[in-house]
């Protein structure tokens, strides 16, 4: 990937420098006690709210609790102005000595010159980088090195009510679902619940539009072996129309023949009120569903419906920001902070996700969570898009837009595919 520094930001960075080093500058309000003390005293911004942000914080204590010589300090932004905010602040020489990204915003950030590589105060910590899930690690990794610390990753997998799964014979004395693998096998089972279940049960609740559809559609031309849409040297339109046209095909017979419920307002609702035999969605709703009062479900990696295992997912990480002095004792306690939050993922995996860590799978108390460690797998699966900035522009204002009317039975599959081939043109173009 063609790397570039964000002329900007650094300018900027070196234009305030003198004016900042008399101030509180990247240490985002960190008081003199701490230094005084001797401890290294570290500014961390994150994006979380509700179940992740006091997870996240409740590391961010033990951390502190454990580490008497750092002192990390949790500012809570809110996810709509994270991004936009950690780009400024890091242009103005006022950004944190620690953030949050999601792998797909990584190669934006990099673009910029928001973030720094990793390797050299990881190896000052003794990270191993070997200990993460390779798959994970590969998507935070650029020309070999090293961006970010993948904590998770958040992946599209497959909800079911085992109540009407019951009811409609297809669960197993396993208390899984009675399921082929197969593109077909997975017809047949949406077949059963539509003819076994009262009419106002929906086999398969799913939005009619945008995201999950979309990781669907990913997830299935991923199992087919489709290569990513952006060609290897991020220039072209690469998407393999065959396979794209194959799965957007079979998604639109699930519309169409009513296994998926029209214009749905609110299909987490429809799930989560019993009035859905599956869903498939992001595994953060873990936490939401075990929350719902009497709501008996289960959760598994979505089927494998074609040649190859394959999801779609996004990864939580951990990077350091640019600062304007790039203190060495603190990159390296960023570092230290970093590793130690992936590896207490099992914290982490309250709220659903994966832990990024192979170890953390092994912990008792990960062990004892229901329902993690029957989709833990996927982790190793998930198809990441290619690390191109255009990725996010790509999939928000070509795929989204073709594919809807795919579902809503106003687009061929074929046309769709011709479509989005020219709109990715055109925006890798631009």
């Amino acid at each position: 990937m063609k790397r570039r520094v964000g002329l900007l930001a650094l300018t900027l960075l070196l234009s305030v420098s003198m004016v900042l080093s008399a101030c509180s500058g990247n240490s985002g309000g960190a008081d003199d006690d701490a230094a005084s003390e001797g401890k290294v005293s570290l500014s961390f911004w994150t994006l979380f709210d509700g179940g992740d942000g006091a997870n996240m914080q409740a590391l961010v204590d033990e951390f502190n609790k454990t580490h008497p010589d750092i002192e990390v300090k949790n500012t809570k932004l809110a996810w709509g102005e994270y991004y936009t905010k950690l780009v400024t602040a890091v242009g103005n020489g006022n950004g944190p000595d620690i953030g949050i990204s999601h792998s797909s915003r990584l190669p934006d950030l990099i673009d910029q010159g928001v973030v720094t590589e990793l390797d050299t105060p990881a190896a000052d910590a003794g990270v191993d980088w070997n200990s993460n899930n390779q798959n994970l690690l590969s998507a935070v990794t650029v020309d070999d090195q090293h961006y970010a610390v993948p904590i998770d990753t958040h992946a599209f997998i497959m909800f079911y009510n085992k109540k009407l799964l019951k009811e409609a014979g297809l669960l197993g004395e396993d208390g899984k679902p009675v399921l082929e693998q197969s593109a077909d096998g997975f017809v047949s089972f949406l077949k059963t619940l539509k003819e076994k279940l009262p009419a106002k049960v929906t086999p398969f609740a799913l939005s009619n539009n945008n995201d999950d559809p979309f990781r669907l559609w990913w997830s299935l031309y991923s199992q087919l072996g489709g290569n990513d849409v952006i060609s290897d040297d991020l220039k072209s339109a690469a998407i393999d129309k065959e396979k794209g046209i194959q799965a957007a095909d079979y998604i639109q017979k699930l519309y169409t023949e009513g296994y998926i419920k029209k214009n749905d307002p609110d299909f987490y609702k429809n799930f989560q009120s019993g009035t859905a035999a599956m869903t498939m969605t992001g595994v953060w709703t873990t936490g939401t569903w075990e929350s719902t009062k009497d709501f008996e479900f289960g959760a598994m990696p979505i089927p494998k419906f074609y040649d190859q295992e394959a999801t779609w997912g996004d990864s939580h990480t951990i990077i350091l920001p640019l600062t304007q002095d790039e203190d060495e004792a603190k990159r390296k306690a960023a570092m230290i902070f970093a590793d130690w939050v992936a590896d207490n993922g099992q914290v982490w995996a309250k709220a659903g996700h994966i832990p990024s860590k192979p170890s953390v799978l092994e912990k008792q108390e990960f062990k004892d969570m229901p329902y993690r460690s029957d989709y833990s797998e996927v982790a190793s699966v998930v198809k990441f898009s290619k690390k191109s900035t255009k990725t996010a522009q790509i999939r928000e204002e070509v795929a989204f837009k073709f594919l809807n009317e795919v579902w809503v039975n106003k687009m061929t599959p074929a046309d769709a595919m011709n479509n989005m081939e020219a709109g990715i043109q055109k925006i890798l173009s631009e």
